[in-house]
């Protein structure tokens, strides 16, 4: 039975299948293409809010050092995902790699585990995207009703003309320290998160339609994000104040994680969700034109740019107001505050931007899930229906339709905290996992032609997974038994379903 649950796909094979495009998928994406797919995933959230909530809450102006760490962590992860995906240019990612390498058992647990990181995020993402657009509107003057615009169930206090839910808590915590009476102001339950929903249903449909359209999307809103953050930089540099950086890495508070270098690894750990994504890249890899070369350039590429950015915006924005400022959903909105009343033509423009990088990196999670479902499918270890292609436009439609659905649900009743921690903690076991593959298949394949290696290995992977590792360790207890909930259910549906319907099973096993 344990021989069973290890058993290997081929990779010969796995090549081969790769080189004959049996899959059906259209093969249209170059490296520019798969590079700003990387970008599209990865500049969102984190550069247009976790760096100043990070900066504010544990590292202050370090926070620079905060990106170096953690992006250092993820280009340890992005080299093995480079190797495999130049190696074996399949849709599926993490799951196909650890098929080939680790066995079918642990290719099921992960390909499981990655739905917390595309699924969930796509609606993570979306809740952070709706915040963004209410505040938008309210600026015309066109209000959404708050009830909804958060969460299913959320008590909150109206406040007018506050786009962020979490904005509205810390105004509420603020004037129940000034002794106003919050119990006499309007109170409203939320009822569902409608613009996260709309933005996912939209992205859903584009996504069925095709993946040239999808990546033609993206490549518009990542050109007007990257834009616009090299505008703030540009422009920002000229109202830097050196003083702000002072002290640069803030005296410890005595607690652990608040300031000092033990706040810079924490702040390291916390913005490990500003770099995710950079492995839907490897999602893609059947419909690359040229898997061997582009697959490399694009996750590479798109890390690099990436943290370059990341580096740069927090450079400025820590110089141009003082990071005790920054504990808000928008703080490069508070950055062009500060420049003056001149400069005020900036926010909306920022809000535009933020608005369009939150969108491509929805539409990447939401690309890259179906494309998981559609290789467990083809293994068997998931029902046919999911590795369904669409007659006319080439793209996974039943697994696109399906995903779509269930971010919808998840966007628009669930809180954008616990979202956020299940993305976490299944996209650091991912990169655990491919890391620790890396390393198993230089020992058990060394002859396979390999078009990019991974250098210094096994110290590299090593490294990758450690971190990993690390960062899993110190996500809450609860993050941990939400996780053990899902691989409870995944191991079911896998020893009720995939075990029976395995295809490598029965290749291996032709008599049963």
């Amino acid at each position: 039975m344990r021989n069973n649950l290890f058993i290997t796909k081929s990779i010969t094979d796995l090549q081969q299948e790769a080189t004959d495009n049996k899959s059906g998928l259209k093969k249209t994406l170059t490296s520019l293409n798969l590079t700003t797919l990387g970008i599209g995933a990865i500049i969102g959230a984190g550069i247009f809010v976790l760096t100043g909530q990070a900066a504010a809450q544990y590292a202050g102006p370090a926070i620079v050092i905060s990106f170096i760490i953690s992006g250092i962590a993820c280009a340890f992860a992005g080299l093995c995902y480079a190797e495999f995906a130049s190696m074996i240019p399949i849709s599926g990612s993490a799951y196909t790699y650890s098929y080939a390498t680790l066995g079918e058992f642990l290719a099921w647990i992960i390909g499981w585990d990655l739905i917390l990181e595309y699924l969930f995020a796509a609606s993570t993402v979306s809740v952070g995207w709706s915040g963004y657009v209410v505040s938008f509107l309210k600026d015309f003057g066109i209000f959404i009703p708050t009830a909804l615009t958060a969460a299913t169930g959320s008590v909150l206090v109206e406040v007018p003309n506050v786009g962020w839910q979490e904005l509205t808590k810390q105004l509420t915590t603020a004037m129940m320290a000034q002794g106003v009476n919050v119990d006499a102001l309007p109170h409203v339950t939320a009822i569902i998160n409608l613009p996260a929903m709309f933005i996912i249903a939209v992205l859903t449909l584009l996504l069925i339609v095709g993946i040239r359209e999808s990546a033609n999307f993206n490549n518009i809103m990542v050109i007007v994000k990257v834009s616009v953050i090299i505008l703030f930089i540009a422009i920002g540099i000229a109202f830097v104040q050196a003083g702000n950086w002072h002290p640069f890495i803030p005296k410890n508070t005595g607690e652990w994680g608040h300031f000092g270098w033990s706040g810079i690894l924490r702040g390291a750990g916390v913005i490990f969700f500003a770099y995710i994504g950079f492995d839907a890249v490897s999602t893609a890899a059947q419909e690359a034109k040229n898997p061997q070369r582009d697959m490399p350039i694009g996750i590479l590429g798109s890390l690099s740019v990436s943290t370059v950015l990341y580096i740069l915006v927090a450079i400025v924005l820590t110089g141009i107001v003082s990071y005790t400022t920054l504990n808000v959903s928008d703080p490069v909105a508070v950055g062009v505050d500060a420049m003056g009343k001149g400069m005020f033509w900036l926010r909306p423009i920022v809000k535009i931007a933020a608005i369009a990088g939150l969108s491509s990196v929805i539409l990447v999670m939401l690309l890259g899930q179906p494309r998981i479902f559609y290789s467990m499918s083809k293994d068997g270890l998931l029902p046919p229906i999911f590795s369904k292609v669409h007659p006319k436009y080439k793209t996974p439609y039943v697994s696109t339709i399906l995903t779509g659905s269930v971010a919808i649900v998840l966007a628009g009743i669930l809180p954008i905290s616990i979202l956020g921690e299940l993305v976490s903690i299944g996209t650091l076991l991912a990169f655990a996992i491919v890391c620790v593959s890396i390393i198993v298949l230089r020992k058990t394949r060394p002859d396979l032609k390999r078009p990019f290696r991974t250098p210094w290995v096994p110290l590299i992977p090593i490294l990758g997974a450690l971190i990993c590792f690390v960062q899993m360790a110190a996500l809450p207890i609860d993050t941990w038994a939400r996780l053990i909930i899902w691989m409870a259910l995944g191991l079911i549906i896998y020893f009720t379903y995939g075990i029976r319907h395995s295809k490598q099973r029965a290749l291996n096993n032709p008599s049963k």
